[in-house]
């Protein structure tokens, strides 16, 4: 490269820079406040996810953070740091797919949080089971149906702990 910027490096994995830190908590207010990290190889996809669960996808979840992978190898690093409510993962991803990275989080961690995967199709229902996700939405995206699962999976990991 001669005479011109750099060109910008391509992080795999982007943060809001409005997480705060610490767990996940229910305040005296009785509002879930979850980080959700969001896999997929398709910008279009996970645009679609967080429009579908905005900042409140119930009356008491409010989602603090959103995380961007694009890379299993993003995902993975990601969920071994930590901090991690909730995770959405696209099971039509490519290379690499959210059924089988769903099945690879379960095994390797120690209470990991609750998985949402996005199949390619409803009679997908039965991969979903294999990989062990806690629930599953198909495509296309059900904007109701994807606020729902992430609220109740939020609800249930506040509850857990």
């Amino acid at each position: 490269m001669s005479g011109g910027a750099a060109a910008p490096r391509y992080d795999a994995c982007m943060s809001d820079a409005h997480a705060p830190a610490g767990p996940s908590t229910q305040a005296t207010d009785g509002i879930h406040r979850v980080r959700v990290l969001l896999y997929s190889d398709d910008i279009t996809t996970r645009d679609a996810v967080r429009a579908a669960a905005g900042r409140r996808p119930a009356r008491d979840v409010e989602v603090v953070s959103w995380q961007e992978c694009a890379t299993a190898e993003a995902v993975v690093e990601a969920m071994d740091a930590g901090g991690i409510d909730v995770a959405v993962l696209d099971g039509e991803a490519t290379p690499t797919g959210g059924l089988g990275l769903c099945r690879q989080l379960k095994n390797e961690i120690f209470r990991c949080p609750p998985v949402l995967v996005l199949t390619g199709r409803p009679q997908d229902a039965w991969l979903a089971a294999w990989s062990l996700a806690d629930d599953a939405v198909p495509h296309p995206l059900d904007p109701i149906a994807v606020a729902e699962a992430i609220a109740r999976l939020a609800r249930e990991r506040v509850a857990v702990g």
